[in-house]
């Protein structure tokens, strides 16, 4: 057995009635765990090596709980000692390595792994998780299969109980597994679980962040920040805007936002951003437009596709008002965000 092991996590979910996995949740997962620890699990859950999702007894939660304790992982042994009664399935994963995932336990850990900043957008392989991601009602008592979802309203109807459906989706929104420390989120539907929100970011009640998507540092999202993208530290997306996603229209150019960029109000990109770049409001920049670069007399250079500007800092992209072209300064003034939203996160 290889003493390597890119990822190892214990958690509970849901299963539906034919036994298939919903969702799990891994209140503590583990990024590179030590040879030692790894060597100390294995025989406890039998595993033998590669990348293994084993299900869970109490005699075994006891056991590792035991093993925690002696190991002074005190807040693994906290963990096993709330396991070891649950009456929710339980289960220990284990990825000796990065590949692609090949069942639901190991995407939700490798979503958990994003949100708890363990690892970044693009730094992990997620090839094929739609296919392992349930499509499932996610209502107040948590995951409900779809084929079962009408006898859970009508039990709960039956004991004067409301089942309040609050999305049909793949993904679950992700404060019903991690809240990241540092962070404001006026709407937490609106953060997909898989998400990386950095330390500083506030997301506004119109903000979006996508799995394998998020932010560096202190940021203000109003607007959408598409699946693959990353905001850079100090960055502000205005209301309404929009980064276009890696999986936008099959496309395959991964678009981040520079460090302290400001995409105006209703405006989008679909090229990434170098820093300190400006978009104005309203306008949105897709790698094919034809864009004037004006010198600094205002006067125009040369016209290129976006495309072409893809990456450089220090631009600020506006839509001449008379000739309605779109036109690309040079500018110098960073974009401060106000310190006083992000003083008391």
């Amino acid at each position: 057995m290889n003493d390597d092991c890119f990822s190892l996590a214990i958690g509970t979910g849901t299963v539906n009635k034919k036994g298939e996995w919903l969702d799990v949740f891994y209140p503590r997962p583990l990024l590179s765990p030590s040879a030692r620890l790894l060597a100390s699990i294995s025989p406890l859950v039998k595993y033998t090596g590669g990348n293994a999702v084993i299900p869970l007894d109490s005699t075994t939660c006891h056991a590792l709980e035991e093993l925690f304790e002696t190991c002074h992982e005190d807040a693994l042994a906290e963990d096993m000692k709330v396991l070891e009664v649950s009456e929710q399935p339980r289960v220990i994963t284990i990825l000796a390595t990065d590949d692609k995932p090949t069942s639901t336990p190991e995407a939700y850990l490798k979503l958990h792994l994003l949100s708890h900043r363990l690892v970044k957008p693009h730094q992990i392989n997620l090839q094929g998780i739609f296919a392992l991601l349930p499509n499932v009602a996610w209502t107040n008592e948590g995951p409900v299969d779809l084929d079962e979802l009408p006898i859970r309203q009508l039990q709960a109807r039956a004991q004067g109980r409301l089942l309040s459906v609050n999305s049909i989706d793949k993904f679950p929104r992700m404060t019903d597994y991690i809240v990241p420390g540092g962070v404001r989120i006026a709407h937490t539907a609106r953060v997909r679980l898989g998400a990386y929100i950095g330390e500083g970011t506030t997301i506004m009640h119109e903000g979006f962040v996508n799995f394998n998507a998020g932010t560096e540092g202190k940021s203000m999202v109003e607007g959408r920040v598409s699946a693959g993208v990353m905001v850079g530290e100090g960055s502000d997306l205005g209301g309404g805007c929009s980064t276009m996603g890696t999986l936008s229209g099959g496309n395959t150019i991964v678009i981040s936002v520079g460090k302290h960029c400001l995409i105006g109000a209703n405006a989008g990109i679909g090229i990434p951003l170098g820093d300190r770049c400006t978009v104005e409001a309203g306008l949105y920049l897709t790698a094919g437009s034809k864009v004037q670069i004006l010198d600094g007399a205002h006067r125009p250079v040369k016209t290129v596709k976006a495309a072409e500007l893809a990456g450089k800092s220090d631009l600020l992209f506006r839509r001449n008002s008379l000739s309605g072209a779109i036109e690309c300064l040079i500018h110098k003034s960073a974009i401060a965000l106000n310190e006083e939203l992000h003083a008391h996160n």
